[in-house]
């Protein structure tokens, strides 16, 4: 007998892309990535005093040193290993970027101390944006995504408790040292409230195409 064919097909998907950043060697790569995550929070007296009143209680360069792999070794280190993972996400979106080259334009440190949080937003002005996870202590928040779809549901019933995880309107990836994480960056996501008393350090960027 032939297979029967569901009359439902899934269109339109959000993927998100994660994946260790390299198969070996992570513990040493991000030890001295953390480090010079903490010294450039030291020397970043602009970018404190900025993380004072819009990033409360953690640190971001993110308004004061944004292109940290075009002047420190280690970030542009880091930028070749993301590089890869970038372009295998957006090949698998069967995104045709017409020969051109994709490049990192944007490229920050995120330290989040007990009780940091960073509230729902995406990333304008890029195509693919992501994290990389230095140090995630037990206990961190994770990447909390939307579906991008909430804003249009109006009238709809809210979801069953159990419902399949592709069903439902938020989803969680772990925050895990070593893994990059990629989006589409009109893809929004937050980062509850930081639970643990250690330090959870990521680097997060955008890419463009030209």
């Amino acid at each position: 007998m032939p297979a029967t064919t569901s009359p439902i097909r899934t269109w339109f998907p959000t993927r998100i892309y994660c994946a260790p950043l390299q198969a070996a060697a992570l513990t040493r790569f991000n030890t001295e990535l953390a480090h010079e995550c903490r010294q450039l929070r030291d020397f970043d007296a602009e970018g404190r005093a900025w993380s004072k009143k819009n990033y409360p209680g953690g640190y971001t360069s993110y308004a004061s040193m944004n292109t940290l792999h075009q002047f420190s070794s280690t970030f542009a280190e880091l930028e070749k290993k993301i590089q890869r993972h970038v372009r295998t996400f957006a090949k698998s979106l069967d995104m045709d970027l017409r020969n051109r080259e994709i490049r990192m334009t944007d490229c920050w440190v995120n330290i989040m101390p007990e009780t940091a949080s960073h509230s729902m937003h995406l990333h304008p002005n890029s195509f693919i944006s992501g994290t990389y996870y230095v140090a995630t202590p037990a206990g961190c928040p994770g990447l909390k995504f939307e579906d991008p779809r909430l804003a249009s549901l109006m009238a709809a019933p809210p979801k069953l408790p159990n419902a399949d995880a592709s069903n439902r309107l938020y989803t969680t990836y772990p925050a895990e040292a070593g893994n990059v994480i990629l989006f589409e960056s009109w893809l929004r996501h937050e980062v509850a409230q930081n639970r643990s008393a250690e330090e959870r350090i990521s680097v997060s960027f955008n890419y463009s195409w030209s």
